[in-house]
């Protein structure tokens, strides 16, 4: 088998186009994410307490010795409102779905059950 046609059987596979159908898929969410923190919680929620805080501008307040402390701590910040953000929106997406009913298989007669029909069958 050639170098080509191996590498379109394995670019064919299920798995390889679900996993680029799901990379493309989280680009995309991600953008909606990105914009939803930004344009509305950092304006709504983040902008304010800072403000309040007077940190601003904390990227540039803390930095000793040439050491930006202050932008690590704003990603973290960042890091952990786009969690809690995410949190909320997979919650809400959980419970808007509806519950699948778990149907149960009726239960058959037990082992005993049969050998004791087959031993009366018999006995007719």
């Amino acid at each position: 088998m050639g170098f080509i046609s191996e590498f379109k059987a394995f670019a064919m596979k299920g798995n390889v186009v679900d996993l680029a159908v799901g990379v493309i898929i989280g680009a995309a969410f991600g953008k909606i994410v990105s914009s939803f923190i930004e344009d509305v919680i950092t304006p709504l929620v983040l902008k304010p307490a800072l403000d309040a805080a007077h940190l601003s501008k904390i990227e540039d307040l803390v930095a000793f010795g040439g050491v930006k402390y202050g932008l690590f701590l704003s990603a973290v910040i960042n890091f952990v409102i786009v969690a809690l953000v995410l949190f909320i929106i997979i919650k809400a997406i959980n419970h808007a779905k509806k519950k699948e009913e778990v149907v149960v298989p009726p239960a058959g007669p037990t082992q005993e059950e049969l050998l004791t029909q087959i031993r009366d069958l018999l006995k007719k």
